[in-house]
């Protein structure tokens, strides 16, 4: 009997300590949007068991464990899953093993308008929207040294990347510092000159313009140190207002020397980079290049669309696959790319839509224009078959995707604000039904993105900085939070990020 039980008690302590392995569970990746597929790797459980796995509580999959305990399962993060860390758990049905890891949920917006199409449409937003908008509050500011001017927010993994007169790019954490004022993790200078381009993140860096000729390249973690210096930086013949496009391997900006710039996104191994090629258009580019089916479009001040291939012509200098017309000067407003066709703002007070594929020709007609009021620096955005344009006429302009029977076709509806107008010079944001733009009176409108049935709607709420008119930096919605750039001309430092999130 003593053997029996000495062996019986070395067999538990094998079997339940060191014999075997305790259930484990791997997310890759960790992090993502609503809707991500993840792959669950998990060990440790019972030969041929079934394992199911949960989000929070909802059963997203079940897997079979392999002749050793392991098992490999693509599950997907549910629509409905809100910003934030979520448990993932799997669950053996015979062993009754269990482990568990954290999925944390985030939306990047890595580049001027979002992404490479600059749509200017947040498809992942799922905690804002047209009941509760009404509850959006400040819920913290960035400090930053002087007014925010154009340079829209970038928000990825977990940190805002915006650039300020002050000449500098500021980083601030995401989710603010708990206080009501919040400095940031580290700033850049890059000049003296006051920055209005907006930031672009791709791969572990993050790409900026400046009006000294230069374009700026940073780590996007930081350097450990509140002030860091460039990485590198690529010399343009102009002063350089408009977004960087990374993408590709490539980054794309326009310059005030009327050229296109195409860069190495890693850099040439040197602080100081020549660019791969360039290419040439009419006059000054304010506007932000957009990219579609490895075509590249961008507005000049000449009042021509062009389109140029992303991956240039072989040849130091590249000439335009086509151009179009739009009948003036195309100052700020950048163009957008959906669904085959290219939209674009006219300083004439026009939207201009062309065929994204060209028309065979080098020059080519529009398919049809919209009008929308006075002078246009804002940026058209696009979603669910609708383009929304600002108009310095103090609107916000809705038109049919498809334009109309006859140019110049008129607006579905026009948006205007609750009181105090002014100029909307910023780029619209389309999130969960929701339309977010900057007025030059001193706030962020939210409109119903449907309209209200009527040719002439107010806005939903408005998003009030303090003491400062100014708003033209594109409102970046993601994670159930609205940031922009603006200022607090009367507290210093004046430079802020306005962050807006739903009352607790």
């Amino acid at each position: 009997m003593r053997n029996s039980f000495v062996i019986s008690t070395c067999l538990w302590i094998f079997t339940t300590g060191l014999g075997v392995q305790a259930s484990t569970l791997k997310l890759a990746p960790a992090f993502g949007p609503p809707t991500t597929q993840t792959t669950a790797t998990g060990s440790g459980f019972q030969a041929g068991e079934t394992v199911k796995l949960a989000f929070d509580s909802k059963d997203v999959g079940s897997a079979t464990a392999d002749g050793s305990g392991a098992f490999h399962k693509v599950i997907r993060v549910p629509k409905s899953a809100q910003p934030g860390k979520h448990p993932v758990k799997a669950t053996g049905q015979t062993s009754g093993n269990t482990a568990q890891k954290k999925f944390t949920v985030r939306t990047n917006w890595r580049t001027f308008k979002g992404g490479a199409d600059r749509v200017g449409f947040s498809p992942f937003e799922n905690t804002i929207n047209k009941k509760n908008a009404q509850n959006l509050v400040l819920s913290w500011s960035g400090l930053m040294g002087d007014l925010v001017y154009a340079s829209s927010p970038a928000v990825v993994d977990g940190v805002v990347y915006i650039g300020s007169t002050d000449g500098s790019l500021y980083a601030f954490d995401a989710d603010g510092c708990g206080q009501e004022f919040c400095s940031p993790l580290w700033s850049a200078p890059t000049s003296d000159f006051s920055i209005v381009s907006s930031p672009a993140v791709a791969n572990g860096l993050v790409y900026i313009g400046s009006p000294d000729h230069k374009l700026y390249v940073f780590p996007a973690k930081g350097c450990g140190n509140p002030v860091c210096s460039a990485l590198w930086t690529g010399a343009t013949g102009g002063a350089i207002d408009a977004a960087p496009l990374a993408a590709n391997g490539v980054v794309y900006i326009g310059s005030q020397d009327s050229k296109l710039y195409a860069f190495d996104a890693k850099g040439c191994g040197q602080t100081n980079c020549s660019p791969l090629w360039t290419a040439a258009t009419g006059g000054p580019i304010d506007s932000s290049a957009a990219l579609g089916k490895g075509v590249l479009y961008v507005g000049s001040e000449d009042g021509q669309l062009y389109a140029f291939s992303a991956s240039g012509c072989g040849q130091p200098t590249c000439q335009p696959l086509w151009s179009g017309h739009v009948g003036t000067t195309i100052f700020a407003s950048s163009p957008a790319v959906a669904n085959g066709v290219v939209y674009i703002g006219s300083f004439d007070g026009e939207l201009v839509a062309f065929d994204a594929a060209g028309c065979g020709a080098s020059t080519c007609q529009p398919l049809w224009t919209g009008d929308a009021g006075e002078f246009i620096d804002s940026s058209p955005a696009v979603a669910n078959g609708v383009v929304y344009l600002g108009s310095g006429d103090d609107f916000l302009y809705a038109f049919d995707v498809s334009g109309c029977a006859h140019s110049p076709c008129p607006p579905l509806w026009r948006g205007q604000a609750v009181g105090a107008q002014a100029a909307v010079l910023s780029a619209p944001t389309v999130a969960n039904g929701l339309v977010y733009v900057g007025e030059n009176n001193g706030m962020v409108v939210v409109y119903n993105a449907k309209g209200c049935g009527k040719a002439f709607c107010l806005p939903v709420t408005q998003l009030l900085t303090h003491n400062e008119p100014i708003v033209n930096s594109s409102p970046t919605v993601v994670n159930g939070s609205v940031y922009f750039g603006s200022a607090d001309q009367l507290v210093p430092p004046h430079g802020r990020l306005y962050v807006f999130k739903l009352f607790p």
